[in-house]
């Protein structure tokens, strides 16, 4: 039960800061130009392109007890929020980057010109057609971070009742020839899983209609 509370808590989190930072992040990359933006598109599909078990080491090397940025969140439940981050983050990027390059601003350009402020605009132009996609990328990035294993096992140092992740204490199980209580937990996260992703299909139902 303290894994699945760790597990599920830090990736309720970890999904809601994506949405806020990945839309921002796709906003930027689309809208604005300034030097740089090339390069911070490609790092964006850095966690896609390494093993897990390699971030582990890179985020290990960045933040563990030998950090060069003074930053030490190794065995800490910060571990396993930062390692969840860096490995989720790409996905509402990803998902919402494409819709907004094919948003109309004529529609943005009409909006305004009736007199909508910008936050009108976006609520009620915008919004309503970046809701599926960042549902989307939501349900990925959950889905991701309640499974992740490779990242984590360096870095959070697995320590039972602290920062052990539900993937870790499956495979204890499987190791320990405990197949049992390796399938229930499992099924729970099954369970967990689904019950997110039909949560964010209402919601983003529910705004997309308001809009």
């Amino acid at each position: 039960m303290a894994a699945i509370r760790l597990t599920v808590g830090q990736s309720l989190i970890v999904t809601a800061v994506n949405v806020v930072m990945g839309t921002t992040i796709a906003w930027v990359l689309v809208r604005d130009r300034f030097p740089g933006a090339g390069i911070l598109d490609v790092v964006i599909d850095i966690p896609f392109a390494l093993p897990t078990i390699v971030a582990g080491l890179v985020l290990l090397s960045l933040y563990g007890p030998k950090t060069p940025v003074g930053i030490d969140v190794a065995n800490t439940q910060r571990a396993v929020f930062l390692a969840l981050a860096f490995v989720t983050l790409p996905f509402v990027v990803r998902t919402v980057q494409p819709v907004l390059e094919e948003l109309d601003k004529d529609v943005e350009e009409a909006a305004a010109s009736l007199g909508s402020s910008s936050l009108t605009t976006f609520r009620r132009v915008i919004l309503p057609s970046l809701v599926p996609a960042i549902a989307a990328g939501a349900a990925l990035s959950f889905a991701r971070a309640i499974s992740e294993y490779g990242s984590l096992v360096l870095l959070s140092g697995n320590l039972p009742f602290h920062t052990e992740v539900v993937s870790v204490r499956v495979i204890g199980y499987i190791e320990g020839d405990n197949l049992a209580a390796a399938s229930v937990i499992a099924t729970v996260m099954l369970v967990v899983a689904l019950v997110v992703i039909v949560l964010l299909d209402l919601i983003q139902r529910r705004v997309a209609r308001r809009g």
